[in-house]
């Protein structure tokens, strides 16, 4: 069965763009356009799409609001196109913890320099994030939060062992991110004892807001990473978007390094640079955690750290907003534990 996609934008050109690059795809099919928000929650009633995507800004209604209407009524994942600049950002963080799925930049050269590739890249994003249906239960204000799937690999339960041995936490994630280390950090306690380094597949506009964000709604502190940030207990550095950020120096004595990245690495920032870094720089001695995402980012740094002795988590399949880089670790035999959204946080605070 084709993908039936529902595409929402006050601007005829881009709608005419959008759906143009879907239907080039023979697994796609538009069943409906609308112009606003309000049209949008309607037109989700009438047609029960697979899966929209949608402008942020419009007439009527805007679209935070009709993602937030849509995950109350008729949920389903929701793909949000946004500006690149610090408000877009803001709205955009806005309209994942409304239960948007995952979002691309409207200004397509962002994407890709060539306008086929524009549309392969959204072709496959429309069809994985269509591939999961989005569970409708709220999480504190925030909205619903999307994409549920049956459980391929089973989250082991029980309280989670000391790990006095890891003396760094890092976090790697890209689509289902932003909300899935919100609901992780949150948890922390202001005097948690590790420092923590997190990796989010995110444009380098997005993460001075991203890391504004959590640092408000935290007990510890989150800081986009800058070259030479030393590693302190209860701080989070966040990569900047569009950069790498590696970890030198010697165990008790971290910091993290910012460069540009190698043009034939493909995620900026990537989770393998910063794990493989880190584990060099301290050996056997961290705490490596992978989040929901699309692709296999991870893996390979996941592995040296497996080899070396320290230990992996993962997220499981239910909580995911796509398992996909959360997969590729536990599918190869390198996750230690397996761990829904809801423990992750609480399993930090118990293993130190």
């Amino acid at each position: 069965m084709k993908v039936r996609v529902l595409v929402v934008d006050d601007s005829a050109f881009f709608r005419r763009a959008v759906r143009g690059m879907l239907e080039s795809d023979p697994e796609i099919e538009v069943v409906a356009v609308a112009t606003n928000g309000r049209e949008a929650v309607a037109s989700v009633a009438e047609h029960k799409p697979d899966i929209v995507t949608m402008d942020i800004e419009m007439p009527v209604m805007d679209g935070i609001s009709a993602a937030r209407q849509i995950m109350a009524s008729h949920p389903r994942p929701i793909l949000m196109f946004s500006s690149l600049t610090h408000e877009g950002a803001k709205a955009t963080l806005d309209a994942l913890d409304a239960g948007a799925a995952d979002f691309l930049p409207k200004q397509f050269e962002e994407i890709a320099r060539d306008r086929t590739e524009v549309g392969r890249v959204l072709c496959q994003r429309v069809k994985t994030l269509a591939r999961r249906r989005p569970a409708p239960p709220p999480l504190g204000t925030a909205g619903a939060r999307p994409v549920r799937a049956p459980v391929r690999t089973p989250a082991p339960h029980g309280r989670i062992g000391k790990l006095t041995q890891c003396r760094l936490v890092l976090i790697g994630t890209s689509t289902g991110g932003p909300v899935a280390l919100q609901k992780v950090l949150t948890a922390l306690p202001a005097d948690f004892s590790r420092p923590l380094l997190l990796i989010q597949h995110m444009p380098a506009a997005f993460t001075p807001a991203f890391a504004e964000r959590l640092n408000g709604l935290c007990k510890i502190e989150v800081r986009e990473a800058k070259d030479q940030t030393a590693l302190r207990p209860g701080v989070a550095l966040l990569a900047p978007g569009g950069l790498q950020m590696s970890v030198e120096g010697s165990p008790g004595a971290l910091r993290v390094r910012i460069s540009q990245s190698p043009p034939e690495l493909h995620y900026r920032p990537s989770v393998d640079v910063t794990f493989s870094t880190a584990e060099r720089a301290n050996p056997g001695s961290n705490l490596g955690i992978v989040l929901t995402g699309m692709g296999a980012d991870g893996r390979e740094g996941a592995r040296l750290m497996k080899q070396n002795g320290s230990t992996v988590w993962s997220q499981d399949q239910a909580s995911s907003t796509v398992y996909g880089m959360p997969a590729a670790v536990a599918e190869a035999g390198l996750t230690d534990r397996v761990l829904s959204l809801d423990e992750c946080g609480r399993a930090l605070v118990d293993a130190f």
